[in-house]
């Protein structure tokens, strides 16, 4: 008979992350061990830690920090939660800036702007929330119930966001051929 022992997420976990590169690493470590300290499944922790990423990049290069601070002296605010229906919420809170979050249709050879079309693709729903300070939170449910044993399974069209031509339309590679010598 084995004893199995369940854990919880905390109800709720937040911190300061500095406006810039430099905390992203650090709060992606505390997410990751106190979600998997808690029993999410390694699927939704992983889609979490990449969308806990990209908001926060969004939220250093787009938006201001907290306060009054300038650009890369403040902070911006990362928290996450599962509440009571088993949701997985990913915030991330920052003072604001001259554009509204909203998925962009990079060319081909961008370098960057794909951040919400990713969260789009992995999220069950996400949006932006804004208060009379001038602070915007963009919000993320990871997954509608962390409790589900297909917790953290990609969306249906996902590969069809993320994916590349099929082989058979790339001309002059027959992978048959290179095989024909084993028989």
């Amino acid at each position: 008979m084995a004893l199995v022992v369940a854990q919880e997420v905390p109800t709720s976990s937040s911190m300061a992350v500095p406006h810039g590169p430099a905390g992203v690493g650090e709060a992606r470590h505390r997410m990751r061990e106190q979600l998997r300290t808690g029993g999410v499944s390694e699927a939704v922790i992983d889609d979490a830690v990449l969308i806990l990423s990209e908001l926060l990049s969004n939220a250093c290069k787009h938006g201001r920090p907290l306060g009054d601070a300038l650009a890369g002296d403040g902070d911006v605010r990362a928290a996450w939660r599962v509440d009571s229906g088993g949701r997985l919420v990913v915030e991330v809170t920052d003072g604001g800036g001259p554009t509204r979050p909203a998925p962009a249709t990079p060319s081909v050879t961008a370098h960057g702007g794909r951040g919400l079309n990713i969260i789009t693709a992995l999220a069950d729903d996400w949006g932006v929330r804004d208060d009379a300070r001038g602070e915007v939170t963009v919000w993320v449910v990871v997954h509608a119930d962390v409790h589900d044993p297909d917790a953290g399974c990609r969306r249906d069209d996902f590969a069809s966001r993320v994916g590349v031509p099929p082989v058979a339309s790339m001309p002059g590679l027959d992978f048959a051929d290179a095989f024909d010598d084993f028989d």
